[in-house]
């Protein structure tokens, strides 16, 4: 079977050093975590940081680019990326797109999402330049990992994580790339790619091109690529490193051949039911005890009789619902809390009882 590598996220991308590239990193944990799995952070998060918004412009249809500048900012490398707080408090997570080696500013891009739960809204109609905005990190789940041979699929905003790991490619590395959207208008980043690929931009209409390094894909114009066409011939032990809709990331999945190495970045955590339990919850400060059913979250379970308790992301990355643990053992399903943290605390948007029943400080 193929091997897969899954962090889920909200997407953006640049360049790593070859003495970076040569590093073997491990790779992401599958998400959700298994139940009997140990918590797999053991990293202090960062400290918060006040960046200038230096510029908020449009790069594609409903994209648009954010420079954030600072003073000498935390290194990262391809693959990383930011929470940032937004000025109504909730907080979205953004791949880095800028260059790695420059230490005063960073660069992350998100695409409008019309019926979202109003992040990307937020970022396109209500910041501007000059203002001031609290971001955390940079951390990274999606590593470039050392490999014989790479193959990048990335939809539409996708690109935005994968576009640094192609700058940092090193000169004569084996690489091919499929890069699909719904309009050429609307894959940001396209001219850069074709560049990276040492191809022009391929005129309206013109069909995938593939085996070859780089194969360019609008739905509008020629419908859904072949990925059977995209894999064939490919090396065993190839990374395959895929970004964008559920759809297109579920097909790379289904098609991957035997002796492949899949890395996936979602925009959101794929949830999944399957296997939960319920289980009580008791509010000790509050006096309460309620029921978590298999198919709720806790922080659900909790707002129906707390409906002030703070939350923000619902992915597990953000840490906003966190809570003190008294007793109970937690199934951690997060994508933040530290080994040190999860001994006393969880994240009740996505982490669970392992047994029968918790008790939290609320």
């Amino acid at each position: 079977m193929p091997k897969l590598h899954t962090v889920a996220l909200v997407a953006g991308a640049a360049v790593l050093t070859r003495r970076a590239l040569r590093r073997r990193v491990r790779s992401s944990p599958l998400w959700p975590l298994p139940a009997l799995d140990p918590p797999v952070s053991g990293r202090p998060r960062s400290r918060a940081m006040r960046l200038r918004l230096a510029a908020h412009e449009t790069i594609a249809d409903g994209v648009v680019r954010l420079r954030l500048e600072g003073g000498q900012l935390p290194r990262w490398e391809p693959g990383a990326h930011l929470d940032v707080v937004l000025p109504s408090g909730l907080v979205r997570q953004y791949s880095l797109c800028g260059d790695p080696e420059d230490p005063s500013s960073y660069t992350v891009a998100t695409r409008l999402v019309e019926d979202g739960r109003g992040g990307s809204r937020e970022v396109h109609e209500q910041l501007a330049e000059g203002m001031e905005l609290e971001v955390r990190g940079p951390r990274n789940r999606f590593p470039l990992v050392e490999a014989e041979s790479y193959v990048f699929v990335a939809g539409g905003i996708g690109i935005t994580p994968i576009l640094p790991m192609l700058r940092s490619l090193p000169d004569g590395a084996d690489w091919r790339m499929l890069y699909c959207g719904r309009t050429r208008a609307s894959m940001p980043f396209l001219e850069e790619v074709c560049g990276l690929a040492g191809t022009g931009v391929p005129p309206a209409g013109a069909e995938p091109r593939a085996p070859g390094r780089l194969t360019v894909a609008a739905e509008d114009e020629v419908g859904r690529p072949d990925l059977d066409v995209l894999f064939a011939g490919m090396p065993a032990g190839t990374a395959v490193y895929c970004c964008g809709p559920e759809g297109l990331m579920a097909a790379v999945e289904a098609r991957l051949p035997e002796g492949a190495a899949l890395h996936l970045e979602r925009f959101v955590p794929r949830l999944s039911t399957e296997g939960n339990r319920a289980f009580e919850v008791e509010l000790r400060r509050s006096g309460r005890t309620l029921t978590v059913e298999a198919d709720t979250t806790v922080l659900t379970a909790v707002r129906r009789e707390l409906p002030d308790t703070a939350y923000s992301c619902r992915q597990g990355f953000c840490g906003t619902c966190r809570q003190r643990v008294l007793e109970g053992q937690v199934e951690h399903r997060d994508e933040l809390l530290t080994d040190a943290e999860r001994a006393d605390s969880m994240l009740i948007c996505v982490s669970r009882a392992r047994g029968e029943r918790l008790v939290l400080d609320m």
